[in-house]
């Protein structure tokens, strides 16, 4: 007989460097969760990816087990990681705090394809343009899929 699920948790944590400090401790230890128990299993599938943030889902049982899924960096960290900003344009419509070729998009869209709500490439690529857009970082070039 299947688990019953008694609720979900989402947090946004480091890669390799979870621990029971806030935001992890008070959301997992309201919920009842065993909070070293999650910051092991989590440090452990997240050794590669280490000092990234990585959004992560955590399935909490009625009996107390959990279960998680480790989804890809959001776009906004990676985009700041390649442009190598500390944040986005306070006016994203005025002022430019960097730039991007749609090489670099096309790559992130790759990346992050398995968690956008779309089929096809060109579709993600948009998606992270618009991102980018918001975030006061330009796309350089035209965009290369169909129009």
């Amino acid at each position: 007989m299947a688990k019953q699920v008694s609720g979900f948790v989402k947090l946004q944590v480091k890669g390799g460097q979870a621990n029971p400090a806030p935001p992890i401790g008070p959301a997992l230890g309201s919920k009842g969760v065993n909070i070293m128990e999650f910051c092991k299993q989590f440090n452990a599938r997240t050794q590669d990816r280490n000092g990234k943030i990585l959004p992560v889902i955590i399935t909490v049982y009625s009996d107390k087990t959990f279960d998680f899924i480790i989804k890809t960096p959001p776009v906004a960290a990676q985009l700041m990681e390649i442009t190598k900003i500390k944040k986005g344009s306070e006016q994203s419509n005025r002022k430019r705090v960097g730039s991007v070729t749609w090489d670099q998009v096309k790559k992130i869209a790759e990346e992050k394809m398995p968690d956008l709500n779309c089929f096809t490439i060109e579709s993600a690529m948009r998606m992270v343009a618009g991102t980018a857009r918001s975030m006061g970082i330009a796309v350089n070039g035209t965009f290369p899929g169909n129009n």
